[in-house]
């Protein structure tokens, strides 16, 4: 029941549906809910009686940041050699052989990693697909390692079906029989999933994409995750390559291939979507289907600049992702926001894209794609996920405009952070995990996966 106050925040951007931003603002929270937002005057008598007071003077304080798209384990492979000129097939087939190797105490040391990189980056929420499960790995191992970093997480059980002996992209090796791949998502769902308001962990299903997984698995993974009232993940029309295969093996684009499949919907979202055409991106906005939205992973795999600008005017349902550390090899989700608003602008001209819009995409937008109304905005009746951005900082210091700043001039990293009301981040480091533990873990499996 205890109660915490954070006063005299020079803003707080409350991402509610005035996108109201408040000077000299004061929230309070208990039992991980938002009780009361606004002027630091009304607040004499819960400042009295509260808990915890925290000090919120030269900071802009906003929700928590919603990371719609990530691997996680990949963290252990950034910049691997041989894969940092390859576009997106070339550099898969490059790091296959090193994940095929991964153990469970290596997905753990990667999966807390690269949380531990989106918390300091003020990471409330992160999604995560995982669909590699060699060696007794299973989806438990990463929760395991949420948990203990104390961030909300929406893990997505992924799978590949079809190896390279079938036409599809994987080694045989690396793939997994289709009743098993449905069995274990349905214990996964079962034993993790929390559909509740304020839930830590959510389960997905994700079959990896069209050109590692069957038809077949595909329809029957949109039935079984319907039936269990669970959401579907997946990639689509990242690049060239990949709208190149669905028409020669599928005989229709990429987005035609989710539509013949159930997989639109308020329900669903997919990952990069950088091929898009017109008429699929008015698809996905009738039908509310999301798009995770990987601006510096895209560059960096050379799959060309999304549609976003278009898509934000048609209404699809939107968020960011980081992606992968080993096609984005970082994990800062402002400085995510910062590459898509300057995409736009590069292709679109000065005023196609609003940091406003930027930092939406980056809190509410998320979240509500990924199906937390509960999350993503700061108002009455919320949870408190809560980040403060220090901008009286180098990195920041100078800005006019605070909020502009978060995207334009970001801080390096997020000095408090605030998870269901627990502190996750505080005074730029980590609370609920030791970061010499991490380190010194995913050193571990670092050096043992460079001398297999």
């Amino acid at each position: 029941m205890s109660l915490t106050v954070i006063q005299n925040a020079d803003i707080i951007v409350c991402m509610d549906d005035p996108r109201r931003e408040l000077a000299g603002g004061a929230i309070a929270f208990r039992n991980g809910v938002i009780e009361k937002v606004g002027p630091v005057d009304q607040f004499a008598a819960l400042i009295d009686d509260a808990d915890t007071i925290i000090d919120a003077r030269g900071c802009v304080v906003t929700p928590g940041l919603v990371n719609t798209h990530h691997h996680l384990f990949q963290s252990l492979t950034r910049t691997l050699p041989g894969a940092i000129n390859a576009s997106l097939f070339g550099w898969l087939k490059c790091l296959y052989p090193i994940w095929g190797q991964y153990r469970p105490e290596d997905i753990f040391a990667a999966t807390q990693l690269g949380l531990a990189e989106l918390a300091l980056s003020g990471c409330s929420l992160s999604s995560d697909h995982l669909y590699l499960f060699a060696d007794g790995v299973t989806l438990d191992d990463s929760i395991a390692a949420a948990q203990g970093v104390g961030m909300r997480f929406h893990a997505t059980r992924g799978a590949m079906s079809v190896g390279e002996s079938n036409g599809g992209l994987p080694p045989d090796s690396l793939v997994e029989a289709e009743p098993a791949i449905l069995a274990d998502t349905i214990r996964v769902i079962d034993r993790f999933h929390d559909a509740a308001p304020g839930a830590m962990v959510r389960i997905a299903v994700a079959p990896c994409s069209p050109f590692s997984v069957s038809e077949g698995l595909m329809r029957d993974s949109a039935l079984l995750a319907r039936g269990k009232g669970v959401m579907l993940h997946t990639h689509l029309a990242e690049d060239a390559d990949d709208v190149a295969f669905s028409l020669e093996r599928f005989g229709c684009r990429p987005g035609e291939y989710a539509e013949r499949l159930g997989w639109t919907g308020p329900d669903v979202w997919h990952a990069h979507c950088v091929q898009l055409d017109a008429r699929e991106i008015d698809m996905f906005a009738r039908t509310r289907t999301g798009v995770a939205h990987c601006p510096c992973s895209n560059c960096r795999l050379g799959s060309g600049i999304a549609p976003l600008r278009t898509m934000f005017a048609k209404g699809v349902p939107l968020g960011l992702g980081v992606d992968g550390s080993a096609s984005n090899d970082s994990g800062h989700l402002l400085l995510e926001a910062r590459q898509a608003l300057l995409l736009q602008r590069a292709i679109g001209g000065a005023s196609a894209f609003d940091p406003r819009d930027a930092l939406f995409l980056a809190t509410r937008g998320g979240a509500e794609m990924l199906g937390r109304r509960d999350c993503g905005s700061i108002e009455v009746g919320k949870r408190a996920d809560i980040a403060i951005w220090q901008m009286s900082d180098i990195a920041s210091l100078g800005a006019w405009d605070k909020v502009a700043a978060l995207i334009l001039s970001p801080p390096a990293g997020v000095r408090d952070l605030f998870v269901e009301g627990r502190a996750v981040v505080r005074d730029g480091d980590l609370v609920q995990a030791r970061r010499s533990d991490i380190l010194r873990a995913a050193d571990r499996s670092l050096t043992r996966l460079k001398n297999l």
